[in-house]
């Protein structure tokens, strides 16, 4: 005799929440998430919460879909992961049938249907969207063309540590128009920087992200601007930014980019020149070339680099306790 089962009906799962971009989140959810990797670094520098936190995601997996290469991200994702008890699976072009055999549908279904969240490092932001459409779990945007929310948490985190504030300081920001500064921009706007963009005078900065950034600007009596003098951005700056000029992809182009920025390596002498602030620091969030800054800023006493570098664990590990752990509420 067969024993007959009651057939049951599987809830429909709720949209997973995505970072996909800084200015998705609210003013207050951006400081949550800084103040929350403050908060674990000091414990996993302590030791402190260790077994606790360790089995929040014991047995899960933590997918890192990867077509670039990369060494501070995933360093950060897979020792973010870990901390929490999960397993980093980390999923290179060459890995899997993505793009060769496999559409991004395809791919995204059968690798959410198996873990606790994708951390996407990807060449556009189109595929950021795509995985985003079809995901059952969190796509976390690790770096695409556009934005790169993880580097914007974790700068702001350094600035913060740096002058015990961010209220009322000055951001410079000298090199391209790239999907660092545009995140970093509206981070810096949304914890109350003013922020100053030196960019060439035949490039273009993100016309949806200017719109953002003077809105933001205009409601918090801060100010944003974009120039094409080095020195009038640095006036009066408390942190001094670049990042590369060369992109990955973009090796080809290394003359013409050379010449397009000729006078925007950062120096001791251009910043003093400029007039920043006494007490500025400099960052960059690597790899670092001597055309976009000197050694004799970038291994000062003002450059804040590798702290900032060291940093990306703890954005990591704030970012999968809020989208993935407490599943999207960032102030809890």
């Amino acid at each position: 005799m067969f024993k007959r089962f009651l057939s049951t009906t599987v809830p429909k799962m709720s949209t997973p929440r995505h970072l996909v971009n800084i200015h998705s989140l609210s003013n207050q959810e951006f400081a949550a998430l800084v103040d929350k990797a403050s908060v674990l670094k000091a414990q996993f520098k302590s030791g402190s919460h260790a077994a606790e936190a360790h089995s929040k995601l014991l047995g899960k997996l933590v997918a890192m879909l990867f077509s670039k290469r990369s060494t501070r991200t995933r360093i950060s994702t897979e020792g973010a992961a870990a901390y929490f008890g999960a397993t980093p699976m980390f999923l290179g072009k060459d890995d899997i049938q993505l793009g060769v055999n496999e559409s991004y549908y395809d791919t995204t279904k059968v690798i959410s249907s198996m873990v606790s969240c994708i951390f996407a490092r990807v060449n556009s932001h189109a595929d950021i969207e795509a995985l985003c459409k079809d995901s059952s779990v969190p796509i976390i945007n690790s770096l695409c063309d556009k934005y790169h929310p993880l580097q914007a948490i974790c700068d702001l985190l350094t600035i913060k540590e740096t002058f015990g504030k961010t209220e009322g300081l000055k951001l410079a920001w000298v090199g391209d128009a790239n999907n660092v500064i545009n995140d970093m921009a509206i981070a810096a706007l949304k914890s109350g920087m003013n922020v100053s963009v030196a960019i060439p005078s035949d490039i273009k900065f993100d016309a949806d992200i200017v719109d953002i950034a003077n809105q933001l600007a205009s409601s918090q009596n801060l100010t944003f601007e974009i120039v094409n003098d080095p020195q009038v951005a640095i006036k009066g700056a408390d942190v001094v930014v670049t990042d590369t000029w060369i992109s990955m992809g973009e090796e080809s182009q290394k003359q013409q980019k050379l010449q397009q920025f000729a006078g925007y390596q950062i120096t001791q002498e251009m910043v003093k020149k400029a007039g920043a602030n006494p007490g500025w620091k400099f960052m960059h969030c690597l790899p670092r070339h001597t055309e976009e800054v000197a050694d004799d800023v970038f291994y000062s006493e003002q450059s804040i680099v590798f702290p900032e570098a060291e940093n990306r664990l703890y954005a990591a590990m704030a970012v999968i306790d809020g989208f993935v752990i407490n599943k999207g509420d960032l102030l809890k």
